[in-house]
């Protein structure tokens, strides 16, 4: 069992691991003015951004889903890891390694991670170094025979696993590494043979550029290993589904460009790239999913004239033809920019820029088609449009796709389109349509109604919604607790959790004054966070923590004053209501000690409310 991370290492992770690039990683940012960033949020589909990234404060939050946190908590919730995961994750990616306290049983070492990382890099170098030699010939050919000179395979990385399949086992262990981190990154197996031998390789990285693992393809006909193409087995790093070929070149251009383009292997990626089509990329060893597609929305963000566009380059065979309908079915976020470029001759980009040039790749992905379009036509294709019941039964088999297009206003358009496809009337068509989408969205009979479960009662203190006027003082309160804590006067200037109504306020308050008291390491705003014991609550001071503040440049103590007394004054009066109420109920004749003490009381009490009254306008001047 490993131990617990060591504190002040959490701390310099903190630190180190800048939220605007980490973030950056995953979701395309843009500036959004006082100092903040903004882009789609990741963790609810949205097409007006609403996520915003503070990096002065280390924190994001969502002002549309709620979610927010500081650079661990993003880690955690974006590949969903617990927080000791994250916190080695981001560990990694800043090198620091990290220290653990003691645990009975055996820990893991500290640094694995870290150290795979570094096999896998020195493991990139002696790939690369290894292209050059004799027993690399046959790879060299294979690179020259599609067009790559030496310059493109250094630009890509590309490397050579030597026939000896114990070299890459040998000069690492030469380099400190164990054995046992050889096999957990994925480079050696368990019987102590390198994974990859006799092959072409290709460094596969994140965004960040660091090594995840690599990709391989078959020379020679005497390797063992039948399949073409041969990736790194899952490992600590490497996860098929969530790791795109060629977007550490490609991140940046994907987000300006707000476009994608997926190929179907590691030459076609270089043949685009080399061709001036940048934003090209290549799944590894899997079909093209729905992380992938998540992870292409979020680096494209939103361009407001339209939400990017992904575009695929399958073969038009029966295989293509089939991937298609995966994607169509699988990814309807990107129904209305998704895109197909088919080569009509079946040449891949790599033999297309081969045998035509740079321009005939950069023209191929120009003629891009919709994939709905791409999808209607290969349906269509299957029937015999010659004959009236072959019109019909293409009509119904390619109804329910023009019908699941999640955009209503482009259905008309579709259909009439589908309607010049097959030649028949577009009424007839748009009624198949209707009648098509109907039965998909019909539900079954509902089942006799019984008594509804009692529904659980919410646990915890409730958010307050930012918008309540009502509630308008105390949220602005809030926010100078956590934002600008060192303008208030001493002793936070008299207040006190009774001058919050809401409890989540208080309970903010209550985390301000715990943090002063702990005194403990990082930045100010986290340190509240930690300090407060509800989970919604941590949220909540995220949110204040990135809230404009209804004023032009920062807070003075002045204003924080203005807010101070009005919030006291408000509780003043609310004091002097509830002893007003009681006067009126109460004898003077009768409990004329008590009448007197009450008014004495309200005496003070309007003494109290004058000067606090006075304060605040003061202070607003």
């Amino acid at each position: 069992m490993a131990g617990r991370i060591n504190d002040e290492d959490v701390v310099a992770v903190r630190e180190r691991a800048r939220i605007d690039e980490v973030v950056g990683s995953y979701v395309a940012l843009r500036n959004a003015g006082g100092g903040s960033l903004k882009g789609l949020c990741p963790f609810h589909d949205e097409k007006t951004p609403s996520f915003q990234v503070t990096p002065a404060r280390g924190f994001f939050y969502c002002f549309g889903c709620g979610e927010g946190g500081d650079v661990i908590t993003f880690q955690q919730k974006i590949d969903s890891l617990s927080f000791a995961e994250a916190v080695e994750r981001l560990a990694d990616r800043v090198g620091i390694v990290l220290r653990y306290t003691e645990q009975s049983g055996p820990r893991q070492e500290p640094g694995l991670r870290l150290r795979l990382m570094e096999a896998n890099q020195a493991a990139e170098e002696f790939y690369t170094e290894q292209l050059s030699t004799p027993d690399a010939l046959i790879g060299r050919q294979f690179l020259g025979g599609r067009g790559f000179d030496r310059a493109a395979a250094e630009r890509f990385g590309v490397g050579f696993a030597p026939t000896d399949g114990k070299a890459l086992l040998k000069h690492l262990r030469g380099r400190g590494f164990s054995d046992t981190e050889l096999v957990k990154a994925g480079l050696t197996r368990e019987s102590g043979w390198d994974f990859f031998q006799g092959r072409l390789l290709w460094p596969i990285r994140d965004s960040g550029k660091q090594v995840l693992g690599f990709g391989a393809r078959r020379l020679r006909d005497d390797d063992r290993m039948p399949a073409k193409y041969l990736n790194t087995p899952e490992t600590p790093l490497y996860k098929k589904s969530h790791v795109l070929y060629g977007l550490d070149l490609a991140r940046k251009q994907i987000s300006a460009k707000s476009q994608a383009v997926v190929v179907e292997g590691y030459t076609d990626v270089m043949a685009a790239h080399l061709s001036g089509v940048d934003t090209a990329v290549a799944v590894c060893g899997t079909a093209f999913g729905d992380d992938h597609a998540r992870l292409l929305r979020r680096l494209m963000g939103d361009h407001d004239a339209f939400h990017g566009e992904v575009i695929f380059t399958f073969d038009g065979d029966r295989a293509g033809q089939n991937a298609a309908l995966k994607v169509f079915a699988g990814d309807q976020n990107f129904i209305t920019q998704t895109y197909v470029a088919v080569e009509p001759t079946g040449l891949d980009p790599c033999d297309l820029r081969l045998q035509h040039g740079d321009a005939a790749v950069r023209e191929l992905v120009a003629r891009r088609m919709p994939l709905y379009r791409f999808v209607m036509s290969n349906m269509l294709g299957s029937h015999d449009l010659d004959r009236a019941d072959g019109r019909l039964e293409a009509l119904r088999a390619t109804a329910p796709l023009v019908g699941s297009i999640r955009d209503s206003s482009l259905v008309n358009g579709y259909a009439r389109e589908l309607a010049g496809l097959l030649g028949m009337d577009p009424d007839e068509v748009r009624a198949e349509v209707s009648r098509a989408a109907s039965r998909s969205s019909r539900r079954a009979p509902a089942p006799e109604p019984v008594a509804a479960p009692p529904e659980p009662k919410p646990t915890g203190i409730p958010i307050p919604d930012p918008r309540d006027r009502h509630l308008a003082l105390e949220r602005e309160t809030a926010q100078l607790l956590v934002q600008a804590p060192e303008q208030f006067p001493e002793h936070w200037d008299g207040l006190s959790p009774a001058d919050f109504t809401h409890p989540a306020y208080a309970a903010v308050f209550t985390g301000v004054e715990k943090a002063v008291a702990d005194d403990g390491p990082g930045e100010w705003t986290q340190r509240v966070s930690d300090a407060v014991e509800d989970e919604r609550v941590r949220s909540l001071v995220v949110a204040l923590s990135v809230e404009p503040l209804p004023l032009q440049g920062a807070p003075d103590e002045r204003f924080v004053v203005a807010h101070t007394a009005g919030l006291q004054l408000l509780t003043v009066m609310r004091s002097i209501a509830t002893l007003k109420s009681r006067l009126q109920r109460t004898n003077p004749v009768s409990a004329q000690q008590k009448y007197n003490a009450m008014f004495s009381e309200l005496v003070v009490l309007e003494a109290r409310r004058k000067a606090l009254q006075t304060r605040s306008i003061g202070a607003q001047d």
